[in-house]
């Protein structure tokens, strides 16, 4: 595909980009030197840059690179109980080619579209293929979930299931015999995360503490329960696993759930006097969610299967590791 040779930085934004707000908030949108925005409350803000041959594969879908970029910085706001409302786009390209950046913005749009965000600015630059976003959430006065804040007697819970995302990268890899049946399902669950957004809001009355699910749980647990100065006690056969992990255990044990990440599910807290309060409202959660375990007053995150310690081999995605 070549490159449209009579677009600028600037008919590439009003192309592809430039949509009116839908959110009254936005007084100053998408072509000024920056955004306004009329809020009287606490705003959730959160980036994440995702890079071509690291994050998604060089080749990837489009539509996938918009919809994932988006998706991963609006988990962020998910685990900390935030409403999404607004986020910026810095996007660099080798060349502006028309074909990928409609296919791009309609895969960043079907997911803002879903829930309910306003681009409102950023960044066009030609340069190697990556994408960073910056999302803006809403928050109750004085309200907002962090890591920290998990107390020893505290249920652990995690929403929806994990591992999907890494059968669909060791299937695409050639890694892992993925039955037929289940493969479209896993890669989506690799391409199109799902941002448990709603599920984030109901818990800001509960949780006492969460993250989202983004560098394997093994990790984030980890980080959680060393934000919160405690230790966890882990039942692995009380993890939510899909039937097409099932279907691939012998394979891949434990650790693809463990380590791997990409899952963009919510690990959380709870306390115990919100457990039967919150299950009856966790009962409208789509994704599910499930008690995997609980808080402890000795630091560090211990694993078990049917009883025995067990070791996880990966514990989880690190830039810099």
């Amino acid at each position: 595909m070549k490159p449209d040779r009579g677009m600028d930085e600037f008919g590439l934004i009003d192309r592809f980009f430039r949509r009116p707000p839908r959110n009254p908030q936005v007084a100053v949108s998408i072509g000024d030197d920056a955004a306004v925005l009329d809020v009287g409350g606490r705003l959730a803000i959160t980036t994440d840059t995702l890079l071509a041959g690291v994050h998604f594969a060089n080749g990837a879908r489009a539509f996938d690179v918009g919809y994932k970029a988006l998706a991963v910085n609006l988990s962020d706001l998910a685990a900390m109980g935030a409403r999404p409302r607004f986020f910026l786009l810095n996007l660099s390209v080798p060349a502006a080619t028309e074909t990928w950046l409609a296919d791009f913005s309609a895969g960043l749009f079907a997911l803002a579209d879903a829930q309910g965000v306003d681009l409102i600015g950023g960044d066009t630059v030609r340069g190697p293929l990556g994408v960073t976003i910056t999302a803006l959430g809403e928050l109750p006065p004085g309200a907002g979930l962090t890591r920290a804040g998990a107390r020893p007697g505290d249920r652990i819970y995690v929403t929806g299931r994990l591992g999907c995302a890494a059968l669909g990268f060791y299937y695409r890899q050639g890694r892992l015999d993925v039955p037929p049946m289940f493969r479209d399902g896993v890669l989506a669950r690799l391409d199109r995360p799902t941002p448990r957004c709603q599920e984030g809001m109901a818990l800001l009355p509960f949780a006492s503490a969460a993250i989202d699910v983004s560098d394997g749980l093994a990790a984030d647990l980890g980080h959680m329960m060393e934000a919160s100065g405690t230790g966890a006690e882990i039942d692995l056969a009380r993890l939510p696993l899909s039937a097409a992990y099932a279907a691939c255990f012998s394979a891949v044990g434990w650790d693809a759930a463990l380590g791997f990440g990409d899952d963009y599910e919510l690990c959380f807290a709870l306390p115990q006097e919100h457990v039967m309060a919150f299950e009856a409202v966790s009962c409208a959660f789509a994704c599910g969610v499930r008690h995997v375990g609980d808080v402890v007053a000795t630091p560090g995150v211990r694993w078990f299967d049917k009883g025995r310690p067990y070791v996880p081999l990966r514990r989880g995605f690190n830039h810099f590791g």
